[in-house]
């Protein structure tokens, strides 16, 4: 592991296979998450299945304890942004809740690495513009991946965010809360803002490992932090949605470490190239 660019955590192919495992860790525990998702449930019931099947795989909750966070994953509701607390609260038809989980494996060494991703689930049914909502933001999510190449810079993820958003519709794009660094820690440098012009930040490198994760509002891109201190709503009160995966950029291409699929179908899709290794898909 080296270091550049004002202190960027650049990893080797090997710890790059150290956070793949990670990363398969939180996708295969947000897919279960998903087929969980249901009418009654409480957001207290899905951290328990998420720390459980964190922990059943050998990998540790990213979040639980984390700066004081109670939970394993952070559960967060209609016009809950992120950040938001499991407990009693129940699902109700209707509803959205965007799901973020992280888990940590460790290597051979002892070594701690991160794995982050999130998604949004309807809870049945939703207006069209939710669902409409729900797509703009993940397919914002894939073209930040996309855009992302060995010798661009930083903002050329948060400029195709933003032009991805803006061509779907009137919607708001969070500015306080950003995608980031990750590896050793969860939150490394650089930020990753979800807009902005192309060209600017630091300089995209093989084994940087980054977390890209657009918010987007129905509304606009106001916030407010619940009593909690921990529970990020909009001033608004519109909907929002929430998705995120952690990628690096390999002498190949691109390799999502928490798509199960490494990110080959979406990837190929946008003509970019699939830079998984042979071996560590499963």
């Amino acid at each position: 592991m080296g270091f550049l660019d004002r202190g960027l955590e650049i990893k080797t192919p090997a710890q790059v296979d150290d956070m793949r495992r990670a990363g398969l860790v939180v996708g295969r525990t947000l897919e279960l998450l998903r087929g969980a998702v249901r009418p009654g449930i409480s957001t207290g019931e899905l951290d328990a299945i998420a720390e459980e099947s964190i922990r059943s795989s050998g990998a540790t909750p990213s979040f639980l304890g984390y700066h004081g966070f109670p939970a394993s994953i952070c559960a967060s509701v209609n016009d809950e942004v992120v950040h938001g607390i499991p407990g009693d609260r129940v699902l109700q038809p209707g509803d959205v809740i965007s799901i973020d989980c992280g888990a940590i494996v460790a290597d051979d060494a002892g070594q701690g690495w991160h794995g982050d991703a999130a998604i949004t689930v309807a809870v049945g049914e939703v207006p069209a513009e939710v669902s409409d909502l729900m797509r703009a933001t993940e397919a914002a999510m894939w073209r930040g991946i996309g855009a992302a190449r060995v010798g661009g810079r930083v903002t050329d993820i948060s400029h195709a965010v933003e032009t991805q958003v803006r061509g779907a519709g009137s919607y708001g794009i969070l500015e306080d809360y950003v995608g980031h660094g990750i590896g050793t820690q969860m939150h490394l440098p650089p930020n990753v803002p979800n807009f902005g012009k192309a060209g600017r930040g630091p300089r995209l490198v093989q084994g940087l490992a980054l977390a890209v994760e657009p918010m987007i509002t129905l509304g606009g891109k106001q916030t407010d932090v619940l009593d909690d201190d921990w529970t990020v709503v909009t001033t608004d009160g519109s909907w929002a949605a929430h998705f995120e995966h952690t990628f690096v950029l390999t002498d190949t291409g691109t390799w999502v470490l928490t798509a199960l699929d490494g990110g080959e179908e979406m990837l190929t899709s946008l003509g970019v190239p699939f830079g998984g290794r042979t071996g560590t898909k499963d």
